[in-house]
């Protein structure tokens, strides 16, 4: 697997060992302005999943560009896409699961955990550095989840469950050095999986859902909505 090594030599992988940033910086090397997003990866044997709604012509002829050591970590050898759906019809009942950043901006301009948005000046506060309740926790987050759906009535959900819950640090960059480089960072926060079903609302505000993701940090491995026909589920 040359993800691994690649990453540890750019020093592009937090210290939890997530690839987000790591793959961000492979999509625009290979990919530029046309890097798709948002994506899931999946570990090194089903590899990488991603929306663009860039022609595979294009991204191909991109991806002989990339230098040898990025079409190497990203498997560019491999570069496969098929059409995605477009047309949905309201009430149209889909499986879906996404790992998601649920986080909020608080007054302050910077993220914050939802749960502990939320549980603030609550009976559950004392809990918070012992990761309080998972069962609050789901709630919270099932809400939030909700929240993103219900933009513009692109979906509801109808049935959900928290699949995985952890607290990771992901590696970001921002502002500068006194040399002119960006400032690396790793940033604390929840990291979710959720997995359920879901009905479709407004089908032009569904497309976009999809083609946006959900929450921040899409460009980094979080946001993704995968789907799957609901009798799967």
């Amino acid at each position: 697997m040359a993800l691994a090594p690649w990453a540890t030599r750019h020093r592009l992988l937090s210290p939890d060992g997530d690839y987000g940033y790591a793959l961000h910086a492979l999509l625009s090397a290979a990919f530029g302005d046309l890097a798709p997003k948002p994506f899931h990866y999946l570990g090194g044997q089903q590899g990488l999943l991603a929306y663009t709604s860039v022609d595979v012509e294009t991204l191909r002829l991109n991806a002989s560009l990339a230098p040898p050591g990025v079409a190497r970590a990203l498997g560019l050898d491999y570069l496969d896409a098929r059409s995605f759906p477009t047309a949905w019809r309201a009430g149209q009942r889909l499986g879906f699961e996404a790992r998601l950043r649920p986080v909020v901006r608080s007054k302050d301009g910077r993220e914050r955990d939802a749960y502990l948005h939320a549980v603030e000046g609550t009976a559950d506060t004392g809990k918070a550095a012992e990761n309080g309740s998972i069962v609050r926790r789901t709630a919270i987050y099932a809400d939030w989840l909700a929240q993103q759906f219900a933009v513009d009535g692109a979906a509801q959900i109808a049935e959900v469950q928290l699949d995985s819950f952890r607290l990771t640090r992901v590696l970001r960059k921002a502002g500068s050095d006194d040399n002119g480089k960006r400032k690396t960072t790793n940033i604390a926060g929840p990291d979710v999986v959720f997995k359920g079903q879901l009905q479709v609302g407004d089908a032009p505000a569904f497309n976009r859902l999809l083609e946006r993701g959900i929450g921040r940090h899409r460009a980094f491995g979080f946001g993704m909505l995968l789907l799957r026909p609901a009798a799967s589920c």
